[in-house]
């Protein structure tokens, strides 16, 4: 059995020593997915970040490990180390090393790419979403061992396109099947948090569906004084677009193809989870006195993580306040955000959304609609009653809190494909994104002592696995 003291003391002095100077480099590359730099190849963030990642691998990898690296043709690479086990079992580890975009909004004296340590936390773009997870992955097995503890084969994969859908990685998984074998439990930090005071677990992933829709009226501008009344606003036009996807009032989706309905476990999940955190659901910087879209605690909740929902996340065509002029512009060009249940198929949601976006064209307006690569949802299959009882040992020893169960409204593509592909595989969804760490938002923080908690508390686990 782990000597929690000394698991707890190993990953302390191993994050102070070696995790958090390595961050503070990688924060400083803007390693954006190829999604938001498609001169990722020619700008040579991703080969520093590979280099800087592989280097710091095969420096700390623990005893007898493999560190591989793969880059195939023109794909983002892929960086796999290989622990051998002593004992029957294969876990695999998951995280990525690239990176969502600048954003604007940093407070002062914070960026993307200047890594700040201000106290307990560690600025900086990509360093919790997921930056951590390969370093605090090896800092796990190395721990085990420093105690000599038997565990099962454990295989630590990194992926450098997660931001982008994870387009490369189906191949890879083909690729390299005979290194990752078949999985029994899979380990996925990349995930959230709804505080920092207890170990979490995440148990279902809306999908997501990226589109690009562009309205065009007009070959060019013209005087808004002589056209406006005659030739249709093309943002009006977009607007009645969106308005046949969701109810402009409420952001409720209409569209009935893109609801389903919430297992009954996962809605008795969120009411314990609101039950334990007793009004600590508020964790978003509203501005004013700006409300929720509800003040049921439980149905926001569903609301972040059962139920579709559609953010306008970028625009073109617009100029800026300070150089609209008197014109009827020519167009207007949005990128859409769908976020669809964790149980629905994107191949449905593609086809719904395509086909409301573009029939029947108000005014017979010019519309194009492209679809970013579309990612399916994940529902986590039950906890075998050893996991259970791991995960809530090892939140108890290192946090004096039980573990709770949590829907997440974000994506991770890699988990639809590993349930998909590995049914009979057990999960631990977890991470470090808890309140105020705003990933892919400005002032994107580490929680450092939760992370150091959080890595020790993975290692419990892992010793737990059964013979």
């Amino acid at each position: 059995m782990i000597n929690h003291s000394k698991n707890d003391r190993y990953i302390n002095e191993f994050w102070d020593k070696h995790i958090t100077p390595i961050l503070i480099d990688y924060i400083k590359i803007p390693n954006k997915s190829p999604d938001f730099d498609p001169d990722w190849l020619k700008n040579g963030h991703m080969s520093k970040v590979l280099k800087l990642a592989s280097d710091w691998a095969e420096k700390h990898k623990p005893e007898g490990s493999t560190v591989h690296i793969f880059q195939e043709d023109d794909r983002t690479p892929l960086i796999m180390i290989d622990c051998p086990g002593n004992r029957q079992g294969n876990i695999l580890m998951y995280g990525h090393l690239d990176k969502q975009p600048e954003m604007e909004g940093w407070r002062e004296g914070l960026g993307p790419w200047d890594p700040v340590l201000d106290g307990d936390k560690l600025y900086g773009r990509g360093g919790a979403d997921d930056g951590y997870a390969m370093f605090a992955s090896i800092a796990t097995v190395r721990s085990l061992k420093d105690q000599n503890i038997n565990h099962p084969r454990i295989i630590i994969l990194i992926e450098f396109s997660e931001e982008s859908g994870s387009p490369d990685l189906p191949f890879y998984m083909d690729h390299c099947a005979s290194i990752i074998g078949k999985p029994d439990l899979v380990v996925c930090l990349d995930s959230g948090a709804r505080n920092y005071e207890q170990f979490w677990t995440t148990t279902s992933l809306r999908g997501l569906i990226g589109c690009t829709v562009r309205v065009d009226v007009l070959t060019e501008g013209v005087h808004s004084g002589s056209a406006s009344g005659l030739v249709p606003s093309s943002f009006r036009v977009l607007r009645q677009l969106l308005s046949r996807l969701e109810d402009e009032k409420t952001g409720k989706i209409i569209l009935k193809d893109l609801n389903v309905n919430i297992p009954e476990r996962r809605i008795e999940d969120a009411k314990k989870m609101v039950d334990a955190l007793a009004g600590e659901l508020d964790q978003f910087p509203w501005h004013g006195s700006m409300n929720a879209t509800t003040s049921d605690p439980i149905e926001g909740t569903l609301r972040q993580t059962w139920k579709p929902a559609l953010s306008v996340v970028g625009m073109d065509g617009v100029p800026p306040v300070k150089d609209g002029g008197n014109v009827l512009r020519p167009y207007t060009e949005v990128k859409l955000s769908m976020r669809i249940p964790p149980t629905l198929d994107k191949e449905i949601a593609v086809k719904v959304m395509k086909r409301k976006l573009t029939e029947n064209s108000p005014n017979n307006a010019s519309i194009t609609v492209e679809f970013d690569e579309p990612a399916t949802g994940w529902n986590a299959p039950e906890l075998d009653p050893w996991l259970d009882s791991a995960i809530q040992e090892a939140s108890n020893a290192y946090f004096n809190k039980p573990a709770l169960f949590m829907g997440e409204g974000g994506t991770i593509p890699f988990m639809a494909m590993l349930g998909e592909k590995f049914p009979n595989a057990q999960f631990v969804i977890t991470g470090i994104l808890g309140p105020q760490s705003n990933a892919h938002g400005p002032n994107e923080f580490i929680h450092i002592p939760y992370a150091k908690k959080l890595t020790a508390s993975i290692a419990s686990i892992i010793q737990q696995f059964p013979l």
